[in-house]
């Protein structure tokens, strides 16, 4: 695991070419608005309130894009509510794990490490301690993770690998299907203290509902030309239990920033 400290910006355990630039050094220093999609109207989000088992853990989960947010809102017979807030992001102390210097094993160890997953076969379990042994980033002293959400679709995709049923290359390729959504999400104390709620708006369920799913059918239907692929020459998760590559290999197979 990687911990990262404020002060020092010391780094014990495996370094995997993150640098504390990147750990810390991804400040903005600007206020952007941001949006909540949800059943309910939130003015006051509550850290104390959110569930540990997202894909970054407890947090407030939020997105820049107004039409993402909407369809995050409904369900497929009740209308949501699209909260919109303003953000300080002045001195925060933000992880950007769509940046240059990271890749979707820093990812999967996230995943691993927060969501609930049914770790079916011995190679998940291998899998998934192996990435949570080598690539999970402590998020200790994070105010702000920013990174793509892994809905079922994605999820899915993620569970594929990690039991070697796809290349870590046909998992890249199916990340950038159905554009998948980025999300930034409220870590810290600092984090809440700097929201400001502005508004909502009323998320149609007949408009976003049908969006969401679009999105998700595309996805899971250029999903399945992948799997028809055999990718003989890709790494797989068995792979990188023997013996990974060096991180700029990695960095060309798997990296975020373009997703």
């Amino acid at each position: 695991m990687l911990y990262l400290f404020r002060d020092t910006f010391t780094l014990f355990g495996l370094f995997n070419g993150i640098s504390p630039d990147f750990a810390f050094g991804d400040t903005f220093m600007k206020k952007i608005t941001l949006y909540h999609g949800s059943q309910q109207i939130v003015e006051t989000p509550d850290l104390s309130m959110s569930r540990p088992y997202n894909d970054y853990g407890q947090g407030f989960y939020c997105t820049e894009h107004f039409e993402l947010a909407g369809e995050w809102a409904v369900s497929e017979r009740s209308d949501g509510y699209i909260n919109s807030y303003l953000l300080d992001m002045e001195g925060m102390n933000i992880l950007n794990l769509n940046s240059q210097d990271c890749h979707l094993l820093h990812w999967l160890a996230l995943l691993m490490n927060n969501r609930r997953i049914r770790l079916s076969t011995p190679v998940m379990r291998k899998g998934a301690a192996w990435l949570k042994d080598h690539y999970l980033i402590s998020l200790e002293g994070i105010d702000i993770v920013k990174g793509y959400r892994a809905d079922d679709s994605y999820f899915s995709f993620a569970r594929s690998f990690v039991n070697n049923e796809i290349s870590l290359q046909q998992l890249g390729s199916a990340m950038r299907l159905g554009k998948l959504g980025e999300q930034i999400v409220l870590k810290s104390k600092e984090a809440f203290r700097r929201i400001h709620f502005q508004s909502y708006e009323i998320a149609d369920h007949t408009v976003y509902y049908i969006q969401r799913s679009q999105r998700d059918l595309n996805a899971r239907s250029s999903w399945q030309e992948i799997l028809e692929s055999d990718d003989l020459d890709g790494l797989y998760m068995r792979d990188l239990i023997r013996a990974a590559p060096c991180e700029e290999e990695l960095q060309m197979i798997a990296g975020t920033d373009d997703l």
